[in-house]
């Protein structure tokens, strides 16, 4: 099966409303978080959604995506806020991703923002944490919308249960997808994957709530109406803020 891209990706994200209060939960967040006139930084962009509302809203945008077809979709959707250098979008490689020293126009990023699952295509977190480490400022953050291997709506799936031991005894686990692999990961292991970067502080059910993150301890119940969990992670060595 091919992968989903550019239009016809648009077209199937927006068609439910499930998806559909996913990504407004997750915008509602970011405004939350991030300061007044911040930069940020988009992983996985896609097709430039989630950009363009961030520019709108007075942020500096810089966004990579690894997807040729999301690239163009998402390079005529923000055309005028490229243009104006609101927004800067890389394109290319992942090993290429990874070695680059900077993103944008340089400016240390403020908050790096990843929606609907890309972290969960990436197998090998650290290096990826250690590049969000790099892109931002001394009191960086990250927020991550991630699959949630605690739903109760994939216990229906055999694969769920065949994969459950591994699940318990390692943290995580993966399945096949059209892209990649398919990782699904305890709050334990994104604990232990973004160190020593990074910190996992909070852990935020995938809807539109308004709630307050729960503590990553005693997070997994709340998570497991949502098919996504929001992860808020502070750079190491910087004072956690409350949210």
């Amino acid at each position: 099966m091919r992968p989903v891209t550019g239009a016809e990706y648009v077209r199937q994200i927006t068609a439910l409303k499930s998806d559909r209060l996913a990504r407004s939960a997750f915008q509602e967040l970011v405004l939350r978080i991030a300061p007044p006139g911040a930069a940020l930084f988009e992983f996985g962009a896609g097709t430039g959604m989630d950009a363009r509302f961030y520019a709108e809203r007075g942020f500096t945008v810089a966004a990579y995506d690894v997807d040729p077809l999301m690239c163009e979709f998402f390079s005529a959707h923000c055309r005028e806020l490229i243009d104006a250098g609101r927004i800067t979008l890389e394109n290319g490689g992942y090993r290429e991703f990874l070695a680059r020293s900077r993103a944008g126009d340089g400016r240390a990023v403020d908050l790096v923002t990843s929606n609907f699952a890309p972290l969960n295509l990436v197998g090998d977190l650290r290096e990826l944490f250690a590049k969000f480490h790099a892109l931002t400022g001394p009191a960086g953050r990250v927020l991550a919308s991630v699959l949630s291997p605690y739903f109760m709506g994939d216990l229906k799936y055999g694969w769920w249960w065949q994969n459950l031991p591994r699940l318990w005894h390692t943290g995580h686990f993966s399945v096949a997808g059209d892209q990649a692999p398919i990782v699904r990961r305890r709050l334990t292991d994104f604990a232990r994957q973004c160190a020593p970067y990074f910190a996992l502080r909070r852990a935020f059910p995938g809807v539109p709530s308004g709630a307050r993150g729960a503590d990553v301890r005693h997070a997994w119940l709340r998570l497991s109406t949502c098919r996504y969990m929001f992860l808020l992670f502070d750079k190491q060595g910087a004072s956690p803020a409350r949210h």
